[in-house]
């Protein structure tokens, strides 16, 4: 849903007839956070509403160091034992990893091109957090703004998951558009 202004509907507002947030289309983009997930889908659909035909960033985020906690369950099922490091394979899946990371933002990048925006696929490695890998290729990026999915988590889901949205609203120095998931009806985020 884009939100149009028309001439004359706020003081000192200047519109054309009909206009939407698509002027941002300076040299600088828009960053979307995207996972694949539908919340992330819904974030690139809002993105293209509001800022078509800007230049935007599609950005998955993945995780490095994941063969650094290989673990096989024990014979109870109850533990777990580390199995031995082997740097060939460690390679293997960083790279597979990565991959699929490119995949994914590739797939993003379709989707916003289909919404109307000049889209690129860009990914990020995790070193701390998924949130922070966002602010920091917006700042890397000089992005005009962040556009993020909710999931709409609430109760205890959201204490022990945390939210990435309020996270990368709280931390960024750019504006960020948060997209509400579809089913998420609550008004009080």
């Amino acid at each position: 849903m884009a939100w149009r202004l028309s001439r004359g509907a706020l003081p000192g507002v200047a519109a054309e007839p009909w206009s939407t947030l698509a002027g941002v289309t300076e040299e600088h983009p828009i960053l979307i956070a995207y996972d694949g997930s539908e919340p992330a889908r819904a974030a690139v659909r809002e993105a293209g509403a509001l800022f078509a035909p800007a230049r935007a960033l599609v950005l998955t985020v993945w995780e490095p160091g994941l063969t650094q906690v290989m673990l096989m369950p024990d014979a109870t099922g109850m533990g777990g034992t580390m199995l031995p490091y082997d740097p060939g394979v460690a390679r293997d899946i960083e790279r597979a990893s990565e991959e699929h990371a490119l995949e994914v933002a590739a797939d993003g990048a379709r989707l916003a091109s289909e919404v109307g925006l000049d889209a690129s696929a860009i990914t990020a490695a995790d070193d701390l957090t998924p949130q922070d890998a966002i602010v920091a290729a917006a700042e890397q990026h000089a992005a005009r703004a962040i556009v993020i999915g909710s999931r709409g988590l609430r109760g205890l889901k959201s204490k022990l998951l945390g939210s990435t949205s309020a996270h990368v609203l709280q931390h960024a120095q750019r504006p960020v558009v948060v997209v509400r998931h579809p089913d998420d009806h609550d008004t009080h985020a």
